[in-house]
C-alpha cells in the first residue's frame, strides 16, 4: 500500500472504480509484457495530449491556490510535467517513428475530450479543492501503479521504462508531496476532522468520477 496521505486513502477506498482503474487489463498488460505495442503507443499519444491539458489544470491550481506554499507546488508540479514526464512520451514515440508533430497534431479521442475537460471543469467551476481531487487519480494511481508493477518483477516487460519512471525515487517522492499538498489544503479549508461535512462527500464524488475517467481512457490502448 502506499501512503500518499490520509484524505487519497479514504478516497482511494471510497472509489468503486479503483481497482478497475489501477488493475484494469491494460495495466497488468504493461506488468507482464502482454500489452500490445501498438495498443501502448496509441495510448501514449494520447496520453501526450492528455498531459497538455492535465499541465494546464495544475497551471489553474496556482491561480486558485491561497498560500504562497500551494503555488509553489502546483508550479512544481507543472514543471515535472512539462520537462520530465512529456519527454519521456516524446522519446518513446520518437523510438517508434511518431515525430513530434505528429504528436502535437494527433486528434483527442472522446475519453480524452471526456476526462480533460471534467478536471479543467472542476478547476474553472469549483475551488482549490475540487481541482486537487479531480487531479488526484491521475498522478497518485500512477504512482501506485508503477511501484506495484515494479514490485511484482517487471524486469522482462518491455515496458520496464514506462513502469519504473512511476515507481522510481522522483516520482515517488512527487506523490508524496501532492498527497501532504491535498491534506494541507484540507485542513486548511474544513479543518482537522472534516469527514463529517457534506463537503468531504462531495470532493469524494469528484474524485471517483475522475477515477472512472482514468479507467475509461486505458480502453484507448485496448481498442483495436
Amino acid at each position: 500500500m502506499t501512503d500518499y496521505g490520509r484524505s487519497f486513502a479514504a478516497w482511494r477506498e471510497a472509489a468503486g472504480a479503483w481497482d478497475a482503474y489501477v488493475r484494469h487489463p491494460f495495466v497488468q498488460g504493461l506488468g507482464d509484457g502482454t500489452l500490445p505495442r501498438q495498443g501502448f503507443l496509441r495510448y501514449l499519444v494520447q496520453d501526450y495530449r492528455f498531459l497538455i491539458h492535465f499541465s494546464r489544470a495544475w497551471a489553474l491550481g496556482a491561480a486558485k491556490a491561497g498560500t504562497l506554499a500551494e503555488m509553489r507546488a502546483c508550479i512544481a508540479t507543472v514543471d515535472a510535467l512539462v520537462n520530465h514526464e512529456m519527454p519521456l512520451h516524446i522519446r518513446i514515440c520518437a523510438e517508434a517513428g511518431i515525430s513530434p508533430e505528429a504528436l502535437e497534431e494527433a486528434p483527442e479521442a472522446p475519453q480524452n475530450l471526456a476526462y480533460t475537460r471534467y478536471v479543467l471543469e472542476a478547476g474553472y467551476s469549483g475551488d482549490f479543492l475540487d481541482l486537487l481531487a479531480a487531479l488526484a487519480p491521475c498522478v497518485l494511481g500512477y504512482g501506485e501503479i508503477g511501484l506495484r508493477l515494479s514490485r511484482e518483477g517487471a524486469a522482462d516487460s518491455p515496458y520496464r521504462d514506462w513502469i519504473e519512471t512511476y515507481a522510481g525515487e522522483d516520482y515517488q517522492r512527487a506523490c508524496r508531496e501532492v498527497g501532504a499538498l491535498i491534506d494541507a489544503a484540507v485542513a486548511a479549508r474544513l479543518g482537522r476532522s472534516p469527514e463529517a461535512l457534506p463537503r468531504w462527500a462531495e470532493l469524494a464524488g469528484r474524485f471517483a468520477t475522475a477515477t472512472r475517467l482514468e479507467a475509461a481512457f486505458w480502453n484507448l490502448g485496448l481498442e483495436e
